[in-house]
């Protein structure tokens, strides 16, 4: 029975490939599609060959289509519920793995007195994850933010601020571990 169900999962997995290919993803090769989200701006997207995006991820393009705004590398994995949301741009490099019910986003919006905050506009600085990066469970990355290869995010950090290559971050807002 294991077997059958394997084989029915990978054959889904297959139609979202060639369903998102033909909507304008660009898939370098077959990636591991759960159910997923893309609402829009699908020629926006990037997924690197080998990687594999679990049920429930949202990929979140805002603004006008602009081709790799949101890329994923060779080989990464996105865990459940996580939520990928450029206006600018987002990478995340090979083999990565991103915890469940991450928040990771390059954008927010502006806050000058006395206009509310849904008129103001979207502020934005691109987002860079590098490879080998591992990022917890419930982990939040803000806009501007670059984590270097080979770092750890621990589970429910906010990372507001650049991590180092090969650092241990943690904390509400992340910073080194001892």
């Amino acid at each position: 029975m294991s077997l059958l169900l394997r084989a029915a999962a990978g054959l889904a997995s297959r139609w979202r490939n060639l369903w998102y290919r033909l909507l304008g993803v660009r898939l370098e090769g077959y990636v591991w599609l759960r159910r997923i989200s893309v609402p829009r701006n699908w020629s926006d997207i990037e997924i690197g060959r080998g990687a594999a995006l679990d049920d429930g991820v949202v990929l979140l393009s805002v603004g006008t289509p602009q081709a790799g705004r949101i890329r994923i590398g060779r080989n990464t994995y996105v865990n459940r519920y996580t939520m990928i949301d450029a206006s600018e741009r987002i990478e995340i490099g090979e083999r990565c793995m991103i915890g469940p019910h991450c928040y990771i986003t390059d954008h927010d919006h502006g806050h000058a007195p006395g206009t509310p905050v849904a008129e103001q506009p979207l502020v934005g600085q691109a987002v860079r994850i590098g490879r080998n990066v591992w990022i917890g469970a419930g982990v939040v990355v803000l806009k501007g933010v670059t984590i270097g290869d080979g770092a750890v995010v621990a589970a429910g950090a906010v990372v507001t601020r650049d991590v180092q290559e090969g650092a241990k971050v943690a904390g509400v807002p992340a910073r080194p571990l001892q």
